[in-house]
């Protein structure tokens, strides 16, 4: 899925609660500017920095916590284009390029959405199958390559 022009090199997660794989629930996580819209964590990779380090840091950023274990990673990377009112205060991206990435939590993780610059107001973990009803469209396609993804290697 790649496209031209330019893309923000981004890590994100798909972060299972710590009863999988007995329940397959999903973190999701409602955005403090874009009030309908709920998605998994997600930032941008800093220049000279890992794409595992980045994960990890953008975890804690984003939710208070790195308390998780990485189960698998999508071989690729995938990209999407954003939105036009979100393109505006993104320049010069026009999109962003991402590494996923399957985690979930150790158990008693403590999420903290009340972190230095709180970029979600609430989260909830849903069921695999409700999962793309909550999303944004704009990552809607994304999401569901993603998810498909995991689901044929029996991780979802």
């Amino acid at each position: 899925m790649s496209k031209k022009g330019t893309y923000r090199p981004n890590v994100a997660m798909i972060i299972l609660s710590e009863n999988y794989p007995e329940e397959k629930e999903v973190f999701i996580a409602q955005r403090n500017d874009l009030t309908d819209i709920w998605q998994f964590p997600q930032g941008g990779i800093d220049n000279g920095e890992e794409v595992q380090e980045a994960l990890f840091r953008e975890m804690e950023e984003e939710i208070g916590t790195d308390a998780a274990e990485i189960i698998a990673e999508y071989p690729e990377w995938i990209s999407y284009d954003f939105p036009e009112k979100i393109a505006k205060k993104m320049k010069p991206y026009k999109g962003q390029t991402q590494r996923y990435f399957l985690m979930k939590f150790k158990k008693n993780a403590k999420i903290n959405l009340a972190t230095k610059h709180p970029e979600f107001i609430n989260y909830k973990f849903v069921n695999v199958a409700g999962l793309l009803g909550h999303t944004a469209h704009f990552k809607k396609s994304v999401y569901e390559t993603v998810i498909n993804y995991f689901k044929k290697e029996g991780l979802l």
